[in-house]
């Protein structure tokens, strides 16, 4: 929808007032807000594919030799270890999900040509012994991403768990394994 809007505004244009030194500045401008668009979007598309338990997905988001690393210590590195790590702690890929889910806010993208830094809030919210939502981990991603081949991936990735801590989310989930 937006891209029409833009579209739009870009055919009402009189091609003079295009031509003008500003043209230059608005295509800066619209490149940015797509960039920006793009990234939010993997923002989303991560706790998307990750509650679908589409690995292949989800690693694919992130460079091939793309990075994510817990404030805990522990990471992986390159895609298959994502997604590795991902099949130890929640199942095989595509294992039907009615156990947790991750609401992702708070999206600041930092723009930089090729390269951005981006922050989020997380919430993983997991179902409680009643079945109803509990939340179970709050925390702060913070990512690297890069464009290759006109496309965004992520770099890094830190999980900068808050609520609680890493250490304390070990005792909880002694299934999460930070280590590889």
């Amino acid at each position: 929808m937006i891209r029409w809007f833009v579209a739009a505004a870009v055919i009402a244009t009189p091609l003079p007032a295009m031509a003008q030194p500003g043209a230059a500045g608005f295509a800066t401008r619209l490149q940015r807000v797509e960039d920006q668009l793009a990234i939010e979007r993997i923002l989303v598309d991560y706790a998307a594919f990750l509650d679908g338990r589409d690995y292949a997905r989800y690693a694919d988001l992130f460079t091939p030799d793309g990075e994510w690393v817990s404030d805990g210590g522990g990471g992986y590195k390159g895609r298959a270890a994502i997604r590795g790590m991902l099949e130890s702690m929640l199942g095989p890929t595509g294992a039907p999900n009615r156990s947790n889910y991750h609401i992702i806010t708070n999206p600041r993208v930092d723009l930089a040509g090729d390269r951005a830094t981006a922050t989020s809030r997380f919430l993983f919210v997991m179902r409680g012994p009643d079945g109803r939502p509990t939340p179970a981990l709050a925390g702060i991603y913070h990512d690297e991403l890069v464009r290759q081949s006109g496309v965004w991936k992520i770099k890094r990735r830190v999980a900068d768990n808050i609520m609680p801590t890493s250490a304390e989310w070990r005792k909880i989930m002694p299934s999460a394994k930070t280590d590889k």
